[in-house]
């Protein structure tokens, strides 16, 4: 499995992996599925206008490698994928080969939604003329085998507020959208799961696991039962660490913050951390 980290937005841009088969012969293609799922912010809904999607099949600096995805235009809240679930975007047959970027067009109706229930335009610099990339490293389709793609959104690293930005001001100006995308190849399945008690807390929680090239941190948050699960982790030794997002009523023992180190993530396996007190 590769991993790779890229700053321009994708979440949205494989949604429109459909009709790309080169070939009549369908015994000849691979099966290419794109999922996608989330990191949550501190917004009620991220939804993004996604107008066009392209994907380049050939050399980085070859403009005849474009080619127009058969996409329906549309929005996209982006909340609605965490703690696990993830949605299935394309599951279509594919012609054997390398996918080497794919370019996003955004068209100007994304917003978010506030925990202050006010909605905000995102102004997404050059996703709306040149469009914005995802590289893609060694993604390469087989014949008569299944390619996944996981498209891990950050929204609290990509949603970025204006340094001069004040009430005062127009709305539509607060926001920049500055998408940092983890990507995933789905060849390896392995995740970590667990139960976080009180389950009021509604903690945030962050994997952690270090690497040559830093800390790998994917996030996801505990739903109203307590239950968490992160999936597409790569195999190794993670550092789990809980963020209560609530305080405790009166009368009560405060929530605090937690921390499970040492926690190994094998391939193809769901490391199950048990019940997880914060409090």
């Amino acid at each position: 499995m590769k991993i790779t980290r890229f700053l321009p937005f994708a979440a949205a841009a494989l949604l429109g992996l459909a009709s790309c088969s080169k070939s009549d012969d369908s015994d000849a293609n691979g099966k290419l599925e794109v999922r996608l799922m989330d990191a949550p912010g501190d917004f009620r809904s991220v939804v993004l206008d996604v107008r066009q999607v392209e994907v380049h099949l050939k050399e980085e600096n070859d403009p005849d490698g474009w080619k127009t995805l058969g996409f329906t235009p549309q929005a996209i809240n982006v909340l609605e994928y965490v703690n696990g679930r993830s949605a299935l975007l394309v599951s279509e047959d594919f012609a054997p080969g390398d996918l080497k970027e794919i370019r996003l067009i955004l068209g100007p109706d994304s917003y978010v939604i506030g925990t202050d229930g006010q909605r905000y335009d995102l102004k997404t610099p050059s996703g709306q003329t040149s469009g914005v990339k995802l590289k893609l490293d060694k993604a390469t389709l087989r014949q008569r085998s299944t390619f996944q793609l996981l498209l891990d959104f950050d929204v609290a690293k990509s949603i970025v507020e204006r340094g001069n930005w004040n009430p005062g001001k127009d709305k539509k100006e607060r926001y920049l959208l500055k998408p940092v995308i983890r990507v995933v190849a789905q060849d390896l399945r392995a995740g970590i799961r667990g139960t976080v008690t009180p389950a009021a807390a509604l903690p945030q929680i962050l994997a952690i696991r270090s690497t040559i090239l830093g800390p790998d941190t994917v996030s996801t948050s505990a739903d109203a039962s307590g239950a968490f699960q992160l999936n597409g982790l790569a195999a190794g030794t993670y550092q789990v660490q809980f963020f209560p997002s609530t305080t405790a009523p009166a009368g009560q023992a405060p929530y605090r913050n937690a921390t499970r180190t040492g926690v190994n993530v094998t391939n193809d396996q769901i490391t199950d951390l048990g019940s997880v007190s914060v409090q």
